[in-house]
Parts: C-alpha cells; sequence; structure tokens
C-alpha cells in the first residue's frame, strides 16, 4: 500500500451536509484509527469558530467501536462564544448513535505568565533507526501489522530507547517510560489548526503501548483486549508537525483493566508546545480471545 500526505489530508477536508453537522471518510485499513477520529473532531468543531481563536485543549471519550466500512456524521453544538474563549462540542455518529463525544476550547491569542518543564536530555532524531523500516521488517513475518504500519510511509517516527509496540510473547518487563522523537514526512501548509489536528493524529500512534511495558511477561501465556478510552490534549505554544518533535510517554498506574499514560510533545529547541494523557483499556485475554490492537 502506498499511503501519501495527500491520503491524510484528504480525511480532513470533511464535507459539510448542513449547518453545524460534517461527513467524513476513514482511512485505509480494517478499523477505525482513534487518532484520525480525533483529528476530524477538531476540524469540525475549528469550522464553526472564528479565524482569530486556535483549540487550545480538547476532550474526548471513545464510546463505541467504529465501522471502517461507514463515514462518520459530525455534529456540532455551538455551546459557548465568549468574549475570550469559545466552547464547541462534537458528537461522531454511525448508524445512527454515538461512537465518539469531544469537548474543544478555542482562545483568542494572549500573553501572559510562562514556564515549562525542560525537555529530557536525549539523542536526537539523527542516527536512529526509523519506525518505517523496523514494522515493514515486522509486517513480512505478521500481515496482521500492516493494518497500522502503512501510517509510518507519512510520518516519520524513531525510538530514542528502541522500544517500540509491544511484541507478543515478549518475556522482558521494562519502567513504563518511552520517548520517541515524531514528524510528518511532507512539507504542510501553515494553517495552525491542521498543525493541532495532525498533532492529535500523532500522539494515538504508540502511546497505549507505554502502560504494557512492566507486564510483558503476562504476554506469554495471556494477550491483551485494548482501546482507547478517553484522550486529552492541551496546546501550549505554536509548533509545526513538519518538524521534529520528541514525545516522552509515561504510565503512572495501570489498575481496574484500564492503563493510565500521559505525555508531552517538546520541539527540537526545547519548548514545550503540547501535553496529552490517555486512559485505555488493558483487559487480559486468553489467546484466542483478543489481541493488543
Amino acid at each position: 500500500m502506498n499511503y501519501s500526505a495527500t491520503d491524510l489530508l484528504a480525511l480532513l477536508e470533511l464535507e459539510q451536509i448542513e449547518e453545524n453537522l460534517f461527513r467524513a471518510v476513514n482511512g485505509p485499513g480494517t478499523h477505525v484509527f482513534g487518532g484520525q477520529v480525533l483529528s476530524q473532531a477538531i476540524v469540525a468543531a475549528a469550522r464553526t469558530v472564528d479565524a482569530d481563536r486556535q483549540v487550545h485543549s480538547i476532550h474526548a471519550y471513545f464510546l463505541r467501536r467504529g465501522d471502517w466500512r461507514r463515514p462518520i456524521l459530525f455534529e456540532v453544538d455551538r455551546i459557548r462564544d465568549g468574549k475570550s474563549f469559545t466552547t464547541r462540542r462534537v458528537v461522531g455518529i454511525q448508524h445512527g448513535r454515538a461512537i465518539f463525544n469531544l469537548s474543544a476550547s478555542f482562545q483568542v491569542s494572549e500573553g501572559g505568565l510562562s514556564h515549562q518543564a525542560p525537555m529530557p536530555d536525549v539523542p536526537g532524531p539523527e542516527g536512529l533507526p526509523t519506525d518505517e523500516d523496523h514494522y515493514t521488517a515486522l509486517a513480512e513475518k505478521d500481515p496482521s501489522i500492516k493494518r497500522f504500519a502503512f501510517r509510518y510511509q507519512i510520518l516519520d517516527s524513531r525510538q530514542v530507547e528502541g522500544i517500540h509496540m509491544f511484541p507478543r510473547g515478549a518475556s522482558e518487563a521494562r519502567p513504563p517510560r518511552k520517548s520517541t522523537w515524531m514528524r510528518m514526512k511532507a512539507s504542510l501548509p501553515d494553517d495552525p489548526i491542521l498543525h493541532r489536528a495532525l498533532l492529535s493524529y500523532m500522539s494515538d500512534m504508540d502511546f497505549m503501548s507505554t502502560t504494557m511495558l512492566p507486564h510483558s511477561p503476562v504476554f506469554v501465556s495471556q494477550t491483551i483486549q485494548g482501546a482507547s478510552l478517553d484522550h486529552a490534549m492541551w496546546f501550549h505554544r505554536p509548533f509545526r508537525v513538519d518538524e521534529w518533535l520528541l514525545f516522552v510517554k509515561e504510565s503512572p498506574n495501570a489498575a481496574g483493566a484500564r492503563g493510565y499514560v500521559r505525555g508531552n510533545f517538546y520541539s527540537e529547541s526545547g519548548d514545550l508546545v503540547a501535553s496529552a494523557v490517555q486512559e485505555c483499556l488493558i483487559r487480559l485475554r486468553e489467546p484466542e480471545q483478543g489481541v493488543i490492537p
């Protein structure tokens, strides 16, 4: 499969079919990727907001499994238009039922106080192996990996610690931390909404797997039924997704068949530009009942 930035950008070209109602298509594969739905919902909300306001936070819930064979309708509720902030609620609908819910807040540009956590001291992206090479090689042995590996044709992703999505049957436990350099390979337009939507897409890639790193010995005899339950992001400073960003991830907790993971995005110059948090389902199953998604 040849997958290009043009194909990804086409997913964000929503069709407006009524006031506050938009239709979006799905990307290739056999499941609806959560990052795709996040990015499309942000674009839908932004289409109802004045251009002088940028999204600064999103809070989303994944309610039902999406149907990759059907388009998604996004219904936008214009909750509030204030002097400085605008609030929108977006519901993703398939088969007449809500599969996704997002709240988004937009703000006019303002200055003010500023501080940030420092960027970790890690090797830069140059010289690190690429995820595209890694997953292409794995897909030759396990064709099921192709259902997500195609995304690395448009995204340059490089693991600092060399830890990839958790391999089935691995026996080595690791601390629940990892760092990934990421950027879109193609040069993109200057639209800030586009870059924030695409960062939400990127934030859902290889995020949940961080919660499972300490539990690798379990996967020798059992597998994981995994799914994103919710996802939140905060956009702190300007950035571009076609320039290198370091995604620093950690999972402070797992309990009750749920894993909690959080991460920060840093620019190559060290600016903290965005943060993300996710809770995910990590339910133990017998091997024939479920797999790592």
